[in-house]
């Protein structure tokens, strides 16, 4: 291959629609991200059950792990944002999103699979519509519905003439904004962190078979990859945090005794 031949082809859009690997051209396709998914799924499921088979007063290391995945949850998220009292009661749901998502997010750096299975819109959205939901149940078994939707639509304080004005303002940012904002939140960070390590990596291949002055170059590039691999898995966990504590935030708010 002569140096006229190595062309750089620069990350795009077309990254997060692959190729069909079984039952193109119809509604069950399944893609390369619909692959990442599964594993994440099947790996996080079969981990659980593995940890929590045989359960020991003195755990061993692989159920120490598991643990201390379930404790990060309830103590940090759950009962710091909740309290206990509520806390407990929305650990398993909360811990559910944040390890789905972490292990679909993590997916993005792992080799041969090279891309989170959050990082099209489909898994966001469903993840969002989840904590929503969450966020309406908690509201309205604690208030009642009346009492929910006054809470969430006439903050407390407000005069008369304006309730009508801010009934508006609040329902599209509580019910219409809040869930928008979770689904792309973490569906840019995803498909931005896989955009730049394709570029990387692209770029580190493009330099190494260049057989010219830009050769040395792939020596940096490669290294800024491995270093931006390492702040993806920083990413991954960061954003099932903030995902799964922005859930929570939204589940006190409804359940406030001054909601």
């Amino acid at each position: 291959m002569s140096a006229d031949d190595v062309e750089f082809h620069p990350p795009s859009i077309s990254e997060f629609f692959p190729p069909a690997i079984l039952f193109e051209g119809t509604p069950f396709e399944f893609t390369r991200i619909n692959l990442a998914q599964v594993i994440a799924t099947v790996v996080l499921v079969a981990i659980l059950l593995i940890g929590t088979r045989r359960l020991r007063v003195v755990p061993g290391r692989f159920q120490s792990v598991v643990e201390f995945g379930f404790g990060f949850v309830r103590e940090q998220i759950a009962y710091q944002v909740l309290g206990k009292k509520d806390g407990q009661r929305f650990v398993p749901i909360l811990t559910t999103l944040f390890l789905g998502i972490l292990f679909m997010n993590i997916t993005g750096i792992i080799p041969g699979i090279n891309i989170a299975g959050t990082s099209v819109i489909g898994v966001p959205l469903l993840l969002a519509l989840t904590a929503y939901v969450l966020f309406i149940y908690a509201g309205i078994k604690k208030h009642g519905f009346g009492g929910f939707m006054k809470g969430s639509l006439v903050p407390s304080g407000v005069p008369v003439y304006l309730v009508p004005l801010m009934a508006i303002i609040e329902f599209l940012s509580t019910f219409i904004f809040r869930p928008i904002s979770l689904t792309l939140r973490l569906l840019m960070n995803m498909m931005v962190g896989h955009l730049m390590l394709v570029l990387f990596f692209a770029a580190t291949h493009f330099f190494l078979l260049s057989f010219n002055w830009l050769t040395p170059l792939a020596v940096g590039s490669l290294a800024l990859g491995f270093a931006f691999t390492l702040f993806e898995a920083f990413v991954a966990f960061l954003q099932a945090y903030v995902f799964t504590i922005l859930t929570a935030v939204y589940i006190q708010l409804a359940v406030a005794d001054e909601h």
